[in-house]
């Protein structure tokens, strides 16, 4: 499985970005789909995940509410929409994806699959 990550820019705060994931494909149903983030001298933070059949989806506490995971059946595609973003949400974010069991999803060591990161700074 191949990801390729993209749709990082500049905001200012109370902005919106979408981030994409580009998947090679085809993608099992027990698939698990996630968005982890990394700041500067911080370690990697799990963000969302779902499954691919979407009969689960998640958030981290710190982006309820503000994010929203979803995915494109048609380019076998998931999204990351942020809205009210704040400078806090500053990172580098990548899409992963792995075969696990839904207790595993916030995990990024479980993840087998990376993309390649897409900056976003949101300035306050």
């Amino acid at each position: 499985v191949q990801l390729q990550a993209s749709g990082g820019g500049w905001v200012q705060a109370g902005g919106s970005l979408r981030l994409s994931c580009g998947t090679s494909g085809p993608i099992a149903s027990n698939y698990i789909m996630a968005w982890f983030r990394q700041a500067p001298g911080k370690e990697r933070e799990y963000v969302a995940a779902m499954r691919w059949s979407r009969s689960h989806i998640d958030y981290a506490d710190s982006v309820k509410g503000r994010f929203t995971i979803s995915r494109d059946n048609a380019k076998d595609t998931v999204y990351l929409q942020m809205n009210s973003l704040k400078p806090e949400d500053t990172a580098v974010y990548y899409c992963a994806a792995s075969p696990l069991i839904w207790g595993a999803r916030s995990r990024s060591d479980a993840f087998r699959y990376w993309g390649q990161g897409t900056q976003v700074t949101v300035s306050s």
